[in-house]
């Protein structure tokens, strides 16, 4: 009763503005909360709800795969900033991540691309993050709303498996907004 209780007390001191499931649940460790964005249903795909507790983000798969098995899948995070208080700004989590690419992947190509515009109009910076031998073709679009970081990525084993299913990674964030 007392984990429901310190549950509750967790989700109702959460800040409010962007719309971002928030759910928990129990695991070894007590209660494990997840935090990600609500994504409006995009034609082909579908949620995938053992992924996205385990790697805390809205996990998306083609249908007719899986997370795990599938060329390609699209996923979102939403990042409460006051527990990442290093990172201050998209700039700086945006650095982050092209440093974690730069040595986790030898002789990644990383550009900026054209922003991203979501349904509420907010402009998303967008960077590529691809190999130049092993590794996935990856897209990620950077926002924030109220308390929280905002990432969208699409990733892909293949280069033409990324190029197919672009234009829907593109029609997610078109379609996304801070209240669906």
């Amino acid at each position: 009763m007392k984990r429901i209780l310190l549950f509750a007390a967790l989700l109702c001191a959460l800040p409010v503005g962007a719309e971002i499931v928030k759910t928990g649940t129990p695991c070894q460790t007590g209660i494990c909360l997840y935090w990600w964005p609500k994504l409006p249903a995009i034609k082909g795909w579908h949620q995938e709800v053992g992924p996205s507790q385990h790697y805390g983000a809205n996990t998306l798969a083609p249908d007719g795969s899986t997370f795990m098995d599938a060329e390609t899948v699209v996923y979102a995070k939403a990042t409460y900033k006051p527990r990442v208080p290093e990172i201050k700004s998209i700039d700086a989590l945006i650095a982050q991540d092209k440093r974690g690419f730069t040595k986790n992947i030898p002789g990644v190509v990383i550009t900026e691309t054209k922003p991203l515009i979501t349904g509420d109009g907010q402009k998303l910076r967008s960077l590529t993050f691809f190999p130049t031998s092993e590794g996935n073709w990856e897209q990620t679009a950077y926002g924030e709303e109220g308390d929280f970081f905002l990432l969208f990525t699409i990733s892909s084993r293949t280069k033409s498996g990324y190029e197919r299913s672009l234009s829907a990674f593109e029609d997610l964030i078109h379609a996304y907004k801070k209240k669906l």
